[in-house]
């Protein structure tokens, strides 16, 4: 008996079989294929949880360091500010209140990256730095981490030449540590540091 007509008898005598025996068999076979199928299922995989990462803590989950500056000058809150590491001068600026109307903005370098104690000076229009220490009764000296080239160039013997090496090396430093590392400028030796040391301050 080939395998078509086997599946033709079982169906003739299940025909002929009562209703409640018909459902019988339904059920068990539905039991059977359910049971079949979580056995046979791969274990599914537990959900992914999120775990957010500390408020202000970076990438790899170190707190971010902070740094303290003093900003004084043309600002409207004078001061000593905390900030993180990284930023920058003008941040510094905006967390002392911003610039006043009468700031020099372009005597600053103000993506200048922070140092941890730095002093930042904001001049008054019109004004060079050192007549703006001098009126809030500072020592008068040109800060080589705050003047502009122009004002470089007034100390003896910088010209034009030393005083771009000057702000280029700042800049690319963030800033002298202080005034003895200016004989680390090409074309400033010992004896040209000599003759500006005591005019200049850091």
């Amino acid at each position: 008996m080939s395998l078509v007509d086997r599946i033709a008898s079982f169906l003739d005598r299940i025909a002929g079989l009562p209703r409640w025996q018909i459902a019988a068999l339904a059920l068990c076979a539905a039991a059977a294929l359910v049971g079949g199928y979580l056995l046979l299922k791969p274990p599914s995989r537990p959900a992914a949880e999120f775990v957010p990462a500390e408020e202000g803590a970076d990438a790899s989950g170190r707190q971010p360091r902070e740094v303290m500056v003093y900003v004084a000058g043309e600002v409207v809150s004078p001061g000593v500010v905390r900030m993180r590491e990284g930023s920058r001068v003008i941040d510094a600026l905006e967390q002392a209140g911003g610039p006043t109307p009468d700031a020099d903005l372009e005597a600053l370098n103000l993506a200048q990256p922070l140092q941890d104690g730095q002093k930042i000076l904001v001049p008054r229009m019109g004004g060079g730095v050192a007549e703006q220490q001098a009126q809030k009764g500072g020592s008068g000296k040109v800060n080589i981490n705050l003047a502009a080239r122009e004002e470089l160039e007034k100390l003896p013997g910088i010209g034009p030449t030393l005083a771009e090496r000057i702000v280029a090396y700042r800049e690319s430093k963030g800033g002298f540590k202080s005034v003895e590392e200016l004989k680390k400028v090409s074309g400033i030796g010992e004896k040209k540091f000599m003759e500006i040391r005591d005019l200049v301050e850091v």
